[in-house]
């Protein structure tokens, strides 16, 4: 498909990077003409220089002919703009990013009159992350399915697990909820695991299982789970109201430390029920006399990625229960796991997904369209949720009968609200939702993909 991103900052070169590897002819509006040079040198794109807002940039950038249209400047005005001239152009489809809540709110009732395909707000999204992962302390991650019938999880095998040096095969036995190891990552492997696979300490499963039997596979397992009471935000950004705005509705107590003294003075209107504390997050002294050690759970919400790992590595050190880290660039993170940041979160990377998984549904016109796209054990898996359709050539046929590609796994399918965790004997029918797991390398656009042989 042919592709306009307009803006170049993390979230655009993140979504360039990403649609250009997956095949898309890709093409950059961008008012700064280093960015530009830089991304160019570096991905197989088209650039163009200047307002992306404006007629002239837009039909030089072949926006008439194109399929989308991504808006990403970090000016929500601009983003809405280059949307509206777009579609006038005859620009299929156009996503735009709107991260102030106010206009959020507003023109999500007016997406169709403002000819909007899709909205996304990084800071809003990543603050549902952090807030499903805070309730459930254990897990490093955590991924919807199935209309949140189904996730996907993450956990560590720490010393002393009962589950170390077990295969698979057992793994059945451990519990009474039925539960699917889908990937594995031991060091810098990444293994789609079959029945034989053997777990060791340190391995990071990411789990299948029914959402209703989280906290029972979490007994079963023998892993303690310690529920939050009480959490610490270090920095007051966007993302920091509307994490302490779910948490305040969840009965959560909270307290958010914020440098800035007119910031305290607009987040303590905004958030009367927290406590406000006008310091400096990064320095020891405050957050020894807060009370890092005794909080139940700290989130690293400043605006540099370097000082959120420091306050978070000092807080694993000082024994905090959960602590979760907000990155803006991930090009490291493989390299952070020993250093205690192994529950990270990115508002570019959440963003990006969201906007991949729409492109992908585009793409395809058989209807068996990505519904749900995650990237899980640091984005070298991707976990997709399809929807099967009378179309789809092998419905009704039993999986054991069917190949599926290297390094794939049907994870479950969701059939009218019943989870099925499927052995060789199921087989997919009309109208189920399927989840897949797949290493990220495999472009799957549609179910048909999954399988090998003719269709």
């Amino acid at each position: 498909m042919n592709i306009v991103i307009v803006g170049d900052g993390k979230v655009g070169f993140a979504l360039t990077d990403q649609l250009a590897r997956e095949g898309h002819d890709v093409t950059v509006i961008d008012s700064n003409k280093l960015v530009l040079q830089e991304a160019q040198s570096s991905l197989d794109i088209n650039v163009v220089h200047g307002n992306g807002a404006t007629l002239k940039i837009q039909k030089m950038a072949n926006v008439p002919g194109s399929d989308l249209l991504i808006a990403a400047t970090s000016a929500d005005e601009i983003n809405l703009l280059c949307c509206i001239m777009a579609k006038k152009l005859g620009c299929r489809h156009t996503i735009a990013r709107v991260r102030n809540p106010e206009y959020f709110q507003q023109l999500y009732l007016m997406k169709e009159e403002l000819g909007l395909s899709m909205m996304i707000n990084p800071e809003r999204t990543a603050a549902s992350e952090i807030f499903r992962l805070l309730q459930f302390p254990s897990f490093l991650k955590r991924d919807s399915f199935a209309k949140g019938r189904v996730e996907i999880v993450e956990l560590a095998l720490r010393p002393g697990s009962p589950l170390i040096g077990m295969k698979l095969s057992q793994f059945h036995q451990r519990g009474k909820v039925k539960v699917l190891v889908c990937a594995v990552e031991r060091g810098q492997q990444v293994f789609i695991p079959d029945g034989s696979f053997q777990l060791e300490e340190g391995d990071k499963l990411s789990l299948t299982a029914s959402s209703g039997d989280l906290a029972r596979m979490l007994r079963d397992l023998e892993i303690t789970q310690k529920k939050v009471k009480d959490a610490m935000i270090i920095g007051g950004s966007r993302i920091a109201i509307y994490l302490a705005e779910e948490l305040l509705r969840a009965g959560v107590s909270v307290k958010l430390i914020e440098i800035d003294e007119a910031r305290c003075q607009l987040l303590a209107d905004v958030l009367p029920k927290a406590t406000v504390i006008h310091a400096d997050g990064s320095s020891r002294s405050v957050l020894d006399s807060e009370g890092l050690a005794r909080t139940d759970a700290l989130v690293t919400l400043t605006d540099m990625d370097e000082e959120n790992l420091i306050i978070s590595m000092y807080a694993n050190y000082r024994g905090t229960c959960k602590v979760i880290t907000k990155i803006d660039r991930t090009d490291f993170t493989e390299a952070l796991a020993d250093k205690g940041i192994d529950c990270i979160v990115s508002p570019k990377e959440l963003c990006c997904n969201d906007i991949v998984r729409y492109v992908r549904a585009m793409g395809n016109p058989k209807g068996e369209s990505v519904h749900a796209l995650h990237r899980i054990v640091g984005d070298r898996v991707e976990a997709l949720e399809f929807h099967a359709n009378e179309k789809f050539s092998r419905r009704g046929q039993k999986l054991a009968d069917l190949k599926t590609r290297p390094n794939t796994l049907i994870a479950c399918i969701n059939r009218g609200g019943k989870v099925i965790f499927p052995s060789g004997r199921d087989c997919i029918q009309a109208g189920d939702i399927v989840v897949v797991v797949a290493l990220s390398d495999q472009v799957l656009d549609d179910l048909e993909d999954v399988f090998l042989g003719e269709r």
